[in-house]
């Protein structure tokens, strides 16, 4: 698995209904896409749910990296740049995936929170107390799945949840979902991924 956001931050008046139309005309196309594990159309506004910034902020859980490099350098993406400029992708390789109680539902909300791993620590033992937190969190009411991914180039570990309606203030940065894609969300290796 693995883990991708770009998140294009917009100006403060911006209508954020452009991106509410463009979602809802153009978040299909991606619902049967091969390698595709989960995209979900991410939006914060601007003094909603203590959010500092308008962004449009879509997030994906990768199954093959063939999927995710045939977005990148296919329309997918093209249409992104084409429209918004060349954003910073993020990327973290994926340590841990679980489906929560509300797994069946269609998810609202969803939480980034992206923690760094002390120096000084053992990164491994880090990573295995998160990605072992991972499940317990997963069964949390109301979760519809959660991730854990690490950036090892800043030592930074990702938390990826998305919610059945509110994401809790304590989960992070927290978003509405417009639209999920998940055509491979089934095959999404479940517990640790190592």
């Amino acid at each position: 698995m693995h883990a991708m956001q770009y998140r294009i931050t917009l100006p403060a008046d911006y209508d954020m209904k452009i991106i509410r139309r463009r979602v809802e005309s153009r978040g299909h196309l991606l619902d049967d896409f091969p390698g595709l594990g989960l995209k979900a159309y991410l939006i914060r506004e601007r003094s909603t749910d203590s959010s500092p910034v308008n962004q449009y902020a879509p997030f994906y859980l990768w199954n093959t990296p063939q999927g995710m490099n045939s977005f990148l350098w296919g329309p997918g993406f093209q249409g992104i740049i084409d429209d918004f400029g060349r954003p910073e992708v993020e990327h973290w390789t994926g340590l841990a995936f679980e489906h929560g109680p509300a797994a069946s539902r269609v998810p609202r909300a969803a939480a980034r929170r992206a923690v760094p791993i002390p120096p000084g620590e053992d990164p491994a033992a880090v990573i295995d107390r998160a990605a072992g937190a991972v499940r317990e969190y997963a069964a949390t009411p109301g979760v519809h799945s959660a991730a854990l991914a690490v950036d090892p180039r800043r030592w930074e570990l990702l938390h990826f949840t998305l919610w059945e309606h509110t994401a809790p203030a304590a989960a992070g940065d927290r978003y509405e979902v417009l639209h999920v894609s998940a055509p491979e969300l089934d095959t999404i290796e479940t517990g640790r991924q190592w």
